[in-house]
């Protein structure tokens, strides 16, 4: 496996780490060259990529890759990768044999809290949304044409080492905003990684939630963060009197319960299945902040 990450951030470098094991090499890009110390840390060759045009360098190594993981979102003209690789043809690419595209759960948008599949009707309520579910279609439609399976995975909200509610009550950014019968899903960053190299290590295409088992109030959450602190969690904040940007409520405006059922049913298990079990491991062994 000759593995190239576009976009190897939070998520991108976690999958890098979860595939290396099985990979022969394991690249990744980013938008400068000062960033190119972080990818070497994760054992990761690092290419440019600036989200307009596909350099020699690049160009040369993409002839090798077996795997390709896209975590660029898109922008107003669809996706960065695709727009570049505008007129490649299978001859650029002799090598490769599987594409994963990271998407979102809001592409579903509104269910009213009902319990959905990858079988749900999408309706993405945000315009972010819209051009994710019109960017994975453009990836589905891609594969096809090149007969390379193409797996899109569709994420809940991720947190793990670095980014997770304990930073936020340690240094007073939390808010436990209540909305009556809201929950969202959620997903470790580890669980992202490992996901994506079983579904590549397989060879797997089509459409996968990868979320945990359990959506749970935003609240709850917090709650449990702050008893394993042994802190108080911070007051209660009516969602309509909470202060948050616009696309922070945009966000809640979609509710609903994420299944993820048809990647367990193919044989993943998923390292951290609840925010519970989660949290009490990121707690006991201290990796609140780094990983």
């Amino acid at each position: 496996m000759h593995l190239m990450i576009f976009g190897a951030g939070y998520s991108g470098k976690e999958i890098g780490r979860a595939l290396a094991p099985n990979a022969t090499q394991v690249a990744g890009t980013i938008r400068s060259a000062d960033k190119a110390g972080a990818l070497a840390d994760c054992g990761m060759e690092a290419f440019i990529f600036d989200g307009e045009t596909i350099d020699p360098a690049l160009k040369h190594k993409l002839r090798s890759v077996t795997h390709i993981v896209q975590t660029i979102p898109p922008g107003d003209n669809g996706d960065p990768l695709l727009r570049a690789a505008r007129g490649a043809t299978r001859q650029d690419f002799p090598s490769l044999q599987w594409i994963g595209y990271l998407s979102t759960i809001g592409v579903y948008g509104d269910h009213k809290g009902e319990w959905i599949d990858e079988t749900a009707q999408c309706r993405p309520t945000s315009l972010r949304s819209q051009l994710r579910y019109e960017t994975e279609r453009s990836w589905l439609q891609a594969g096809a044409n090149h007969c390379i399976p193409v797996a899109i995975m569709r994420l809940s909200g991720i947190y793990g080492p670095g980014r997770n509610v304990f930073l936020k009550l340690r240094d007073g950014s939390s808010k436990r905003v209540i909305k009556p019968g809201q929950v969202f899903n959620r997903v470790r960053v580890e669980d992202v990684g490992f996901s994506t190299a079983f579904l590549a290590e397989h060879g797997f295409g089509g459409v996968f939630n990868i979320t945990d088992d359990e959506p749970a109030p935003p609240q709850d959450v917090i709650v449990e963060a702050a008893r394993l602190m042994g802190i108080a969690p911070p007051p209660e904040v009516a969602f309509e009197a909470a202060e948050m940007s616009d696309m922070a409520r945009s966000f809640w405006s979609d509710n609903k319960r994420v299944s993820n059922k048809k990647i367990c049913n193919l044989g993943y298990e998923f390292e951290f299945p609840n925010y519970r079990q989660s949290l009490k491991q990121m707690w006991e062994l201290g990796r609140q902040d780094t990983a």
